[in-house]
């Protein structure tokens, strides 16, 4: 039996060829678990939560798929998220700390309780651009933490654009509650009530959790 030279140069790459190296590029060696956030169904609205975690020298999945809403306008593309643009920035990003309405939550994040004076600097002339306050602002533009709507009951605060913080390309992405399964955000990723504290539940200082957002 004969076999073409270009049929041995192919079995010989695929004994060769790299393991995947997680759920996802880009995450940090330090990152015991990952959210990863991709688009899903017919919309730009629309995507799909996957949970994963770092057993042994790979990673396998720690929670069921869940569904979510980003931004009206879908993903921004890597690096072209903007103030006031209604996109999701795409890329990795750390997690933490939680926060909510509530004394305590259960999570392995660090928490903080939301006040009617807090607040979120949303304004990009602000020297308070994009940081949680808990003083008067010094600002002509912020977002309350503690919203009539219960959208913050619970959530976490995505660190994008948080280190150095750079004016007016976005502020306030969170993990936060939706108004519903077809209700778009403003750039933030919202889930059912119920699937985000299973997040948050399941998350953990401890492994430097990170979240995927789009396609970077």
């Amino acid at each position: 039996m004969t076999t073409r030279p270009g049929l041995l140069l192919a079995l010989a790459c695929a004994g060769c060829a790299p393991a995947p190296t997680g759920p996802a590029p880009g995450i940090p060696a330090d990152a015991g678990q990952a959210l990863v956030v991709r688009p899903a169904g017919t919309g730009p609205v629309y995507a799909e939560v996957t949970a994963w975690e770092r057993r042994g020298n790979g990673w396998a999945t720690a929670l069921p798929k869940m569904a979510a809403v980003v931004g009206r306008s879908g993903f921004a593309a890597p690096g072209a998220k903007r103030e006031g643009d209604g996109a999701t920035p795409s890329g990795v990003y750390r997690l933490g700390p939680a926060f909510g309405y509530e004394s305590q939550l259960t999570t392995g994040l660090e928490y903080r309780r939301a006040t009617a004076d807090d607040c979120w600097i949303d304004d990009p002339d602000s020297p308070q651009y994009n940081q949680w306050v808990t003083e008067k602002p010094a600002a002509a533009s912020f977002e309350r933490m503690r919203r009539d709507d219960d959208l913050y009951k619970v959530g976490a605060v995505i660190r994008y654009n948080t280190d150095p913080v750079a004016p007016g390309r976005g502020s306030a992405i969170f993990l936060h509650v939706w108004g519903g399964p077809d209700s778009p955000t403003a750039g933030c990723v919202a889930l059912a009530e119920a699937d985000l504290r299973a997040i948050l539940g399941w998350l953990d200082r401890r492994q430097n959790p990170v979240i995927v957002l789009g396609r970077p």
